[in-house]
């Protein structure tokens, strides 16, 4: 009997040991990892990058959306000049959103990385602030009112993106 009461308090002991989570070591970063992390935080690099990964977004997209063109007059052309049609509006579209959103990118990188070095927190303001100079950039061209309105809703956008992503708890 006492050899059941035994075998019961070691397996009551063993499943808390269990159940106690255990403490691993801190690992080092090494030179490596820490020269990465550094040049990641250069916000050149940074929004280089960006622009670039956004640039080939927007070549994607455009060339998704040219394909979906349809020639007003389809009916009246051949098959061979349906498909040059086709081609040269996947390339216009890809091209025009290649720049687009390489732009985008880029603007928006450089502007929340300097708005974070610069109030040293990483917070939704930093968000708001990029977002509001990429519309304003991006809208320029249609005079001070657009300039404002993209501003306005490109900050909106990119907060909520942020809140669906929910970086920022």
């Amino acid at each position: 009997m006492s050899d059941r009461a035994t075998e019961s308090n070691e397996a009551q002991s063993s499943s808390e040991e269990a159940q106690k989570p255990q403490i691993e070591p801190i690992r080092m970063p090494t030179v490596e990892e820490i020269r990465g992390q550094d040049i990641w935080n250069n916000c050149a690099v940074r929004s280089v990058v960006s622009g670039v990964m956004g640039g080939g977004l927007g070549l994607f997209m455009g060339l998704f959306l040219g394909a979906l063109d349809n020639p007003i007059m389809q009916e009246e052309m051949t098959t061979r000049q349906q498909l040059v049609y086709q081609a040269k509006q996947m390339g216009r579209r890809s091209w025009s959103s290649c720049k687009t959103f390489a732009v985008m990118g880029l603007v928006f990188s450089a502007a929340e990385c300097v708005v974070e070095k610069a109030r040293a927190k990483h917070d939704m303001t930093n968000t708001a602030v990029a977002g509001c100079v990429t519309g304003g950039t991006l809208s320029a061209r249609g005079g001070p009112k657009a300039a404002c309105a993209g501003c306005a809703g490109f900050a909106t956008f990119s907060v909520l993106i942020e809140k669906f992503l929910d970086r920022y708890h």
